[in-house]
């Protein structure tokens, strides 16, 4: 961590309140204009540059650049508590960190001294989703308050909170999107959506990295804020669609995930109802608890595996800074409410009309008080509460193993470090066996992994070793199925292709100190490194999907030869440089008419049009492999009249529904796609999948999903209907070829059990 500001903490440096007040330079004096004005955004060269002037005038605020982004710019952290604080920071944090490890601490008489002396540790986290443009514009405006006003309120939180905020989890897409909408704006154009995704890999799911640990930025956030501080709150703050309530609060719905300590559930509940009490009594309407959002996968709440309450905020949005109108006639049922009616949840309607950024960023301030008031005057309750958390997780809850061990020599090396990886991050403790050993009568040999289950954070090694059981949650019973917000399965084991085993007992072998955080340790194939590897491309739409960013990344990081073609590339020939093409999960409608004209400008309106789907066949018919994923499927069928179609694509999801879950995948054998491999491996599988109904002699099948019930992780209705139907197939197309993958291989740079397909495809 470089710490690039240090504000001296020294009371005798603090003048009057009035002297302070004209020495910290306020946002309109900074921006030009105030924080939240309709059609005005301050970028991230602005935002930082402002953040290092607050640090400069007031003992308050300390900034911290954590590192580079992924595009190279400063990622930064806040520090805001009181001067006083501030002078014994080190001190604050040495508690924290008892507290997050009850270990370390010798006795009651030291546990009582630690709850009397620490303070109440909360992280903000703004503007993930860089579209998503209020959070961290009004996280200027949050930092101005508090390293200004001597106010009651502002005092209060000062004397008992350490603020962690990070006002832009994903910087470069905030300076990307601030410079394409302040480009637009006054044109026909004016709030448009960039075309090309607003994270260089991930674009929308880099909030659903947060047990993989794929992306830089998640990374820095891990290590030099939740791991370095533990927070006892999180307050993750995000904008949702513009039709229902104005904000959501926790409670969530159901269901939470089962590794959760009961204690942190309530304290989730007791803190958004408090939220949403606060910003009512102001006067403020469309705020509604308990509807849309559940609390299930870990891949969005690291925190709470780690005695942190995740609170999660969604206010409605605009059309980013644009101002829009919301007519009554819009506002209707969601999820556990009905945003044109009062409810126990919902007990002060928004009646419509205009919505705006000035809307979402005092909704946003008066959230972040309101949960900075909470903590300021709960700080007790907080600290105890975390601790209890943590003192039952040493403790060792009755529902887990004593231990889990990943045995040693394994096939997929490159797939164990990959999850050592993701349990050490999380500061999960990882030892190696130093002698062969048995449990029960399973022997497991020397230098296999152990993680046991006595320590502070072993419910994040449960719930991404074990498997997955999500509850059948219905409409009414026998109804639709109630969607989950994300996915019902993460099981390290299942994606990562290797064997976890819980065991219970004393192991009765010596165990290494714990291991450090490994490298990831990918492996290119062979055929892939060698000078006569194919020439491959990559298809990269202006209407981008992250399905396609994720590929980047996992290329990138297998240092595999790539380009990526735009539309405009096929257009001109192209494809004539190349031995395979790549399209991942992409409709064919995007892929061939891509964005309207009256959606963005030239060049980035349209596909790949009649010409471009001309030439991706001649490139096929001539020689060219082509490979295509999910919805790209159909752009292939119809290109070449292929005789298949989705097995299940009208099943209605009474009938089947599989959400996002891992199944069981059988392997054709003797066939260049499966070399190398089992006669099975698991396969993930969601909305966006299919099964193949096959109608043509063309296409062989090369591999199925499992007969009988191919479920292995998650939730799945009707999973049967799938059982034995083909999963890839391949045709010969003239002197080419075409590989279908009806699955997603590469589901969110996790599912390394089915890279080996794909890669094996790229020939």
């Amino acid at each position: 961590m470089i710490r690039s500001v240090w504000a001296v903490a020294v009371l005798s440096a603090i003048a009057t309140s009035g002297a302070r007040a004209q020495t910290v330079p306020t946002p309109l004096e900074h921006f030009g204009f105030e924080i939240g004005a309709d059609r005005s955004l301050a970028d991230w060269n602005a935002l930082s540059s402002y953040f290092e002037r607050l640090a400069e005038a007031s003992p308050r605020v300390v900034v911290d650049t954590l590192g580079p982004t992924t595009d190279g710019r400063p990622f930064v952290m806040l520090t805001i508590t009181s001067a006083e604080n501030q002078a014994r920071l080190d001190v604050l944090h040495d508690i924290q960190m008892k507290l997050a490890d009850p270990r370390l601490i010798s006795d009651d008489r030291e546990r009582e001294a630690l709850l009397d002396s620490g303070k109440a540790v909360v992280l903000i986290t703004q503007g993930i989703h860089a579209t998503e443009v209020g959070a961290s514009q009004m996280s200027a405006q949050l930092a101005y308050d508090l390293a200004s006003s001597d106010s009651p309120a502002v005092t209060e939180i000062l004397d008992n909170v350490v603020l962690l905020q990070i006002p832009s989890l994903n910087p470069d897409g905030l300076q990307w999107v601030a410079e394409w909408y302040s480009s637009l704006v006054g044109t026909q154009f004016e709030g448009a959506p960039l075309p090309w995704l607003y994270h260089a890999y991930v674009g929308h799911d880099n909030n659903r990295d947060w047990y993989a640990f794929t992306q830089r930025e998640t990374v820095l956030t891990v290590e030099s804020a939740h791991n370095a501080w533990h927070p006892h709150i999180v307050h993750d703050i995000h904008q949702m669609g513009s039709s229902g309530a104005r904000i959501f609060f926790p409670p969530y719905i159901e269901p939470w995930e089962p590794n959760v300590d009961p204690a942190l559930t309530s304290a989730v509940n007791q803190l958004g109802s408090y939220m949403a009490a606060e910003l009512t009594a102001q006067g403020k309407k469309g705020v509604v608890v308990n509807a849309q959002y559940d609390a299930y996968t870990p891949a969005r709440a690291y925190m709470h595996y780690h005695g942190g309450a995740r609170v999660l905020s969604e206010t409605a949005s605009a059309r980013m800074a644009s101002p829009i109108e919301v007519p009554p006639s819009a506002l209707g049922p969601g999820r556990g409410f009905d945003a044109s009616k009062r409810s126990w949840n919902f007990p002060s309607p928004w009646a419509g009309g205009r919505w705006g950024l000035p809307d979402i960023v005092e909704y946003q301030r008066a959230g972040a008080m309101a949960l900075l008031t909470n903590a300021a005057r709960n700080r007790r309750y907080w600290l105890e509460n975390f601790l209890g958390i943590n003192e039952r997780a040493v403790n060792k809850w009755e529902v887990w193993p004593d231990a889990w061990i990943i045995p040693a020599e394994q096939d997929n090396a490159p797939g164990i470090t990959y999850a050592l990886r993701a349990l050490t991050l999380a500061d999960v403790e990882v030892h190696r066996a130093e002698e062969a050993f048995s449990v029960g009568r399973i022997d497991f040999p020397a230098g296999s992994w152990v993680v046991p289950m006595r320590q502070p954070y072993a419910s994040f090694a449960n719930t991404m070793l074990d498997v997955q059981y999500y509850p059948d949650l219905r409409q009414y019973p026998g109804g639709p199925p109630l969607r989950p917000y994300d996915v019902t399965a993460h099981t390290l084991g299942y994606l990562l292709d290797f064997d976890a085993v819980a065991v219970d007992g004393d192991l009765g072998v010596p165990l290494s100190d714990p291991i450090p955080v490994p490298d990831f340790d990918f492996v290119l194939p062979p055929h892939l490194s060698t000078e006569d590897a194919p020439r491959v491309a990559l298809y990269k739409s202006w209407d981008e999907p992250m399905t396609e960013g994720w590929q980047r990344w996992v290329f990138d990081q297998h240092d595999l030869v790539y380009d990526t073609l735009h539309d405009a590339d096929i257009h001109d020939g192209a494809l004539s440089d190349y031995d395979v093409l790549l399209f991942q999960a992409q409709s064919a409608s995007s892929i061939v008419d891509g964005l309207g004209a009256d959606v963005v400008p030239a060049p980035y309106a349209g596909g790949l049009g009649a010409d471009g789907v001309a030439a991706v066949s001649a490139f096929v018919e001539g020689g060219g492999r082509l490979i295509a994923i999910e919805a790209a499927t159909s752009f292939v069928r119809d290109a070449f009249a292929l005789g298949f179609s989705d097995a299940v694509g009208s099943v209605p999801d009474t009938d089947f529904y599989i959400p996002g879950s891992i199944l069981r995948l059988e392997l054709e054998a003797d066939h260049p796609i499966t070399e190398g491999m089992r006669s099975e491996t698991s396969a993930w599988f969601w909305a966006s999948s299919m099964a193949f109904d096959v109608d043509d002699p063309r296409l062989r099948v090369v591999a199925r999903y499992g007969s009988g019930d191919p479920l292995l992780s998650g939730w799945a209705l009707g999973s049967q209907r799938i059982a034995g139907k083909p999963a890839i197939l391949e045709a010969d197309i003239g002197q080419g070829s075409v590989v279908l993958f009806g699955f997603q291989p590469n589901y969110r740079a996790q599912t390394m059990a089915t890279w080996p397909l794909l890669f094996n495809a790229i020939r």
